[in-house]
């Protein structure tokens, strides 16, 4: 991929929207420009996960000011990343595409996970490289991150839907606290993390550091307060809770170091790391810098270094699945052949739709480990509903509907596909038909061409007669896209026009 001496993340969070913008000086990002706005999308969500429509306007309103200090970033530098609040609502795809148009770069909803990954990834640059291992927590607006990990790498990732937003709306409503409230609040915090406790124990850490706004706004408290002198205690913890059960509501006029736009959350945000305290036996937690917005950085970063996560990840999933090295670098080669003489003269390093035809070429096959009729469906399944690290929900959604396109009826596919992934299907069908035999048999020449009506293809017809199956499949093929109203034309060429064609090119 192209460098690029600045990049920007964007963090549509479920309290804050962030904008980050960073300068790379030898692999190293320093800031250079930090926006927050709190939008507190969260809040926003009705009881029947919808966001209302006061929330999608702040929220717009924050995007506009992000697209202003963004106006001439090329769209490779910008990457903007959605969490818990839009991984639940039903109608955040309507909202993402008002987003998008305001924003002006693609918004991508990440799942839970993949936000654990790049808060670790985030936390583990701002902080001091060692060789022991960490405890990341992250108290966000609609969910909690918890990462166990050394360096740059997480061992352990784990999202749990609790929030300071979400749960200070629901234990505290008006802003009331008190003791029955909190305890239900904690309990309901342990109960989610429940699952996590043995696993989490086991895997042990030398230091817990905490991230985000829950945790450092918690630890400017306990400063100001002098319940603690560095970071989040237990024993400061607990000495908020009591100052907040007397004063009966977050009050930043009664309770120092308590800023008023932090102040409706913070009754939520405490239980949920005071059940964590508990739960992990945590005594004590520096705060970091480091945040979400600092690991999407860092991952784009990666990206331009050759140090793709997503890389990683489709290499991993093609050794778990056991897939025909082989034969998809076969496919892989051809099918970006193909797609390249489609579109002749773009840029091919930031092409995103390029990447996703090469990882969709390697991965096509994955569902073959579970069984042979209809793989490509087991494949896309697999595609659509694993951990991915790298990908977001959106990516993995593209991805395994190419896979399941690659082969059988286009109908199942057709409305979910945009314009320009038409490309990557017919590319990576035809690869895939051509190398039907599995063999490093030479390739026959080929000619490709796209219009708005569809595709034409080229082939000898000395390589027609001489492969019959192939052939035949190819009548197929052109039946299975006259069906979603496509044309593929199949034309032989004489060994002279072959010769020609060979010579011009």
């Amino acid at each position: 991929m192209a460098r690029h001496d600045t990049l920007a993340a964007v963090d549509l969070g479920s309290n804050s929207f962030h904008l980050q913008i960073g300068r790379v000086v030898d692999g190293q990002i320093y800031p250079l420009d930090a926006v927050r706005e709190v939008v507190r999308l969260g809040a926003g969500l009705t009881a029947e996960k919808r966001i209302d429509r006061a929330s999608q306007a702040a929220a717009l309103e924050a995007l506009a000011k992000f697209a202003e200090r963004l106006r001439g970033f090329p769209r490779p530098a910008v990457r903007a990343v959605g969490t818990n609040a839009l991984r639940v609502a039903k109608n955040a795809p309507a909202f993402l595409r008002e987003a998008r148009a305001v924003l002006g770069f693609p918004i991508e909803v990440i799942s839970g996970r993949e936000e654990a990954r790049l808060i670790y990834l985030g936390v583990a640059h701002a902080l001091p490289r060692g060789s022991h291992q960490r405890l990341v927590v992250d108290v966000g607006g609609g969910s909690t991150e918890l990462i166990v990990g050394t360096g740059f790498e997480p061992r352990l990732t784990e999202s749990l839907y609790m929030g300071c937003v979400s749960y200070s709306l629901k234990y505290f409503p008006g802003g009331r606290i008190d003791k029955a409230r909190m305890k239900a609040a904690e309990l309901a915090a342990r109960q989610e993390l429940a699952h996590i406790v043995r696993p989490y124990r086991e895997a042990g850490w030398a230091e817990a550091v905490g991230s985000s706004g829950t945790a450092r706004s918690m630890e400017n408290i306990l400063r100001e307060n002098s319940f603690a002198a560095d970071g989040l205690t237990q024993e400061g913890l607990e000495r908020l809770k009591a100052l907040l059960l007397k004063v009966e509501k977050a009050d930043p006029e009664r309770i120092a170091g308590l800023r008023p736009n932090r102040a409706p959350v913070l009754p939520g945000g405490l239980a949920i790391m005071g059940a964590v305290f508990d739960a992990l036996g945590i005594e004590s937690m520096r705060v970091s810098e480091g945040a979400l917005r600092h690991g999407v950085l860092y991952d784009l970063l990666g990206r331009y270094q050759h140090q793709d996560m997503r890389e990683a990840t489709a290499a991993q999933f093609a050794r778990r699945y056991h897939v025909d090295a082989a034969q998809s670098e076969r496919v892989r080669a051809l099918s970006l052949k193909i797609y390249d003489a489609l579109s002749p003269g773009a840029e091919r390093e930031d092409d995103a739709d390029r990447h996703l035809l090469e990882w969709g070429a390697r991965l096509a096959e994955i569902g073959l480990s579970i069984a042979h009729a209809q793989y490509h469906k087991h494949s896309a399944y697999v595609l659509s509903n694993a951990d991915m690290p790298g990908f977001s929900r959106m990516e993995q959604a593209r991805l395994a509907r190419l896979v399941l396109a690659h082969r059988g009826k286009l109908g199942k596919v057709q409305e979910g596909l945009e314009g320009a992934e038409w490309k990557l299907v017919f590319a990576l069908r035809l690869a895939s038909l051509i190398l039907r035999s599995r063999t490093d048999a030479p390739l026959p020449f080929l000619r490709v061409a796209v219009d708005r009506g569809g595709f034409a293809l080229d082939l000898p017809q000395s390589w027609l007669e001489e492969n019959a199956l192939s052939a035949a499949a190819l009548e197929s093929e052109a039946d299975h896209w006259k069906a979603v109203g496509m044309k593929l034309q199949v034309s032989g060429l004489s060994d002279k026009k072959v010769s020609v064609l060979k010579q011009v090119g």
